[in-house]
């Protein structure tokens, strides 16, 4: 695994695991990060490992369903794994417009595994990361394992769904060397905003509502997003092929619960006027809203020996602690600044 293809690199998890690699001693390759650049791909997220890693480092702009750019990558650049991080992952976003989740999520996982079979010589895994919103809903009890059946709730979770199986098909059928990945939610650094947790802290922090679906009953399992990189990066290296793997933090938390979180150490680290308690309010439910997310990670933890290191209590502040400090990335990002700084520096 010496030049690995990194699909999605500028985007919250995508950067997280760049970081992450050129963090350890013991990896030693290049990266080749490529993103399409959408509102939530943000390459600013890496400017200093590309200062730092001019040689192991190269970005470039492209989409993953442009099957021409995405051949001259593999070609140019000698491609020899690929980790597949590149979706279009917010649900809400998927209910009002699916097209671009079914053309991202599945039509570029498609063009990825059919240039795997092209290069095939030269390539030695193929990574897909993946969602636990492909097994549906739990009720009160159980957990999501490698063996529940798919059962998605979203056009999201669909996409994904049918991604899945066509990585899973295609290592059967071709023989490409796959493994795949089914995690929990992420949080932590360089989230955007839309998402659940920096929304509630950004909001909190500027005294605007915090609106919580439904009665806030809703479960989730919560993972710290460098855990979830170890985590991947361990699948890359020791996974067995052709084999899945649920990554979870063993951190289950109702939507209100994580709310109630982040409003205490709001009020701790950046005290207001009155708790930020005050601001949550109550909306109206998400169409086809999953009531409970819970993983079983035994299979990663006793075969590849990976555990969680961080506890929701301890990463949510690092957290909310990292967006307070970064006040001009979030400055940016809300406001489209990086969008012009894209075009400045990608043009075309």
């Amino acid at each position: 695994m010496h030049n690995i293809l990194v699909t999605g690199g500028c985007g919250f998890i995508g950067a997280n695991f760049i970081r992450y690699l050129f963090s350890r001693n013991d990896f030693t390759g290049r990266v080749i990060n490529v993103d399409r650049l959408t509102y939530a791909g943000n390459p600013e997220n890496l400017t200093d490992i590309a200062s730092a890693f001019p040689d192991r480092y190269r970005f470039v702009k492209a989409d993953i369903c442009d099957r021409e750019a995405m051949e001259k990558t593999f070609d140019a650049n000698g491609v020899d794994t690929i980790c597949h991080f590149a979706a279009e992952s917010h649900v809400d976003r998927s209910i009002v417009g699916p097209d671009d989740f079914v053309r991202t999520n599945i039509l570029g996982t498609f063009t990825l595994l059919e240039l795997c079979r092209k290069f095939s010589r030269q390539i030695e895994l193929f990574h897909h990361v993946s969602t636990d919103e492909v097994f549906g809903s739990l009720g009160e009890t159980g957990h999501f394992t490698e063996k529940t059946p798919y059962d998605p709730s979203s056009p999201y979770s669909a996409s994904k769904a049918a991604s899945d199986h066509l990585v899973m098909a295609y290592a059967r059928t071709y023989k490409i060397p796959v493994t795949l990945s089914n995690c929990s939610n992420n949080y932590g650094p360089y989230q955007f905003p839309e998402k659940l947790i920096p929304l509630m802290i950004l909001n909190g922090l500027e005294g605007k509502p915090l609106p919580v679906y439904g009665d806030g009953r809703n479960i989730r399992d919560w993972l710290y997003v460098e855990d979830h990189c170890a985590a991947v990066w361990r699948i890359m290296q020791q996974g067995r092929r052709g084999e899945c793997y649920c990554i979870g933090g063993r951190s289950e938390r109702t939507n209100l619960q994580v709310v109630h979180d982040i409003c205490n150490i709001l009020d701790e680290e950046a005290p207001g006027p009155e708790s930020r308690r005050k601001l949550i309010s109550f909306v109206k439910d998400r169409p086809g809203h999953d009531l409970r997310y819970a993983i079983d990670c035994t299979k990663l933890e006793t075969e590849l020996g990976w555990k969680p290191q961080e506890h929701f209590e301890s990463g949510l502040r690092k957290t909310v602690r990292w967006y307070l400090r970064h006040p001009q990335w979030v400055e940016r990002v809300r406001s489209g600044e990086y969008q012009k700084w894209i075009e400045t520096h990608y043009a075309g």
